[in-house]
């Protein structure tokens, strides 16, 4: 009997197997006869009224004139004009939180293209750390950028909105922006 190396080996292929050799060879089989020829039936055609056309049978192929019914001239369409509509800038969403249930809302404001303005100045240490920590991820997600605009004031911006100069004016009226 052979060892479990040698029967691997022979699945592998990679030495011949010796108790192949008392098979029996297999029986060629013959191929199957090509079918015969089929004989196409003669279509008699009737005479074509140029007044009415008969609908063609089923499977027939049926030619279709190249020019249209309008005698050559094609007609075209009139070009579509649409307004293009100036997107507005939003405004930013000012979150002052008091825990970290309003990690959604900053969430929320971002994933609908708003920027948020993260304000974590009467917010303790262990908080202002791990809302950091979510905002910083959540506009890396989102293909935004995180900026710190004063001291525990983050602006955190979606990766298609830019803030324009009044916002940042309006902004730094209130405290929240240093230019």
């Amino acid at each position: 009997m052979a060892s479990v190396w040698r029967r691997t080996m022979v699945y592998l292929g990679l030495v011949d197997d010796e108790e192949y050799e008392d098979y029996e060879p297999y029986d060629e089989v013959p191929p199957p006869p090509a079918p015969a020829p089929r004989r196409q039936a003669a279509v008699r055609q009737a005479p074509v009224d140029p007044v009415f056309e008969p609908e063609p049978a089923p499977g027939a192929v049926r030619t279709l004139p190249r020019e249209p019914a309008t005698g050559g001239i094609t007609i075209q369409r009139p070009a579509v004009v649409r307004p293009i509509v100036t997107a507005q800038q939003p405004k930013v969403h000012v979150v002052a939180p008091n825990g970290f249930n309003d990690a959604q809302e900053i969430g929320d404001k971002l994933k609908v293209s708003q920027p948020v303005i993260l304000n974590l100045q009467g917010v303790n240490r262990d908080l202002s750390r791990r809302l950091i920590d979510f905002a910083s991820g959540l506009t890396y997600g989102l293909g935004g950028q995180m900026e710190r605009v004063a001291e525990q004031v983050f602006l955190l911006t979606p990766s298609n909105v830019e803030l324009p100069a009044e916002e940042k004016r309006r902004l730094q009226e209130r405290g929240l922006y240093r230019a």
